[in-house]
């Protein structure tokens, strides 16, 4: 977790009303009582209300604002829609980052546009299959956006397995699955993999860098998105 991710979080935590102490905290949020020491002096230091000492324990007892955000009714129902979506069909840790991204913005949302008790009219239900394979997905996004190769054992449909060495490139959620779009270095071509057919995905001790034939750009010019959602992953 980055440090302002943190910090927005302590605040979410200690705005109850209620005393925490600095050791709950630090269990809670998987880091030293040094390091939630540091952060709570920073949030202090930069004007947050925060009442309490060490040892005893710290509440926040004033209103906390953000910037003013200005949404129409529209975008308000478009953003709660795709977080109930990331909630529902993504990671444990893409869940938690909508689930934050909602209360920032509702916290800063007048009365009159906050969502009604009853919801916006919509809810959003899927099959428990697709949770397969979610504790792999951050591990994944993660290899994205590092270039990094992982090394996955994966169950085709036929029900072989195989050990396969991938640069991954995109993922992407048909609605029932997701997949994975990648160079694959074991067979030498694009290849798309169901996430929820991974048994095993480690990453390797070595980058890539983007190699004319071999990126996402490639892929898209030689099959398109519409003739591999026809043709479905491997």
């Amino acid at each position: 977790m980055r440090r302002s991710d943190r910090l927005f979080e302590i605040i979410q935590i200690i705005r109850d009303g209620r005393l925490h102490k600095a050791h709950d905290l630090a269990e809670r949020l998987e880091v030293s009582v040094r390091t939630i020491y540091r952060d709570l002096d920073t949030l202090t230091a930069s004007g947050i209300p925060i009442e309490g000492e060490r040892g005893v324990g710290y509440i926040l007892r004033a209103p906390i604002f953000l910037p003013p955000v200005t949404l129409t009714q529209v975008e308000l129902e478009a953003l709660h829609l795709g977080a109930a979506l990331v909630q529902r069909s993504a990671d444990p840790e893409l869940q938690q980052a909508a689930r934050n991204l909602v209360a920032k913005v509702d916290q800063v949302m007048p009365e009159a546009r906050k969502p009604p008790d009853a919801g916006w009219g919509m809810a959003i239900f899927g099959s428990d299959d697709i949770q397969a394979g979610f504790a792999f997905m951050p591990l994944i996004r993660s290899a994205i956006r590092e270039k990094q190769v992982l090394t996955l054992d994966y169950a085709r449909a036929d029900g072989r397995t195989s050990r396969r060495h991938i640069r991954p490139l995109q993922m992407e959620y048909w609605g029932a699955v997701w997949t994975c779009t990648a160079w694959c270095e074991t067979r030498n071509d694009f290849r798309v993999f169901r996430i929820d057919r991974m048994c095993g995905v480690l990453k390797a001790d070595r980058m890539f860098q983007d190699e004319p034939g071999k990126t996402l750009g490639d892929y898209v010019l030689r099959e398109g998105y519409a003739d591999e959602q026809e043709k479905g992953a491997i």
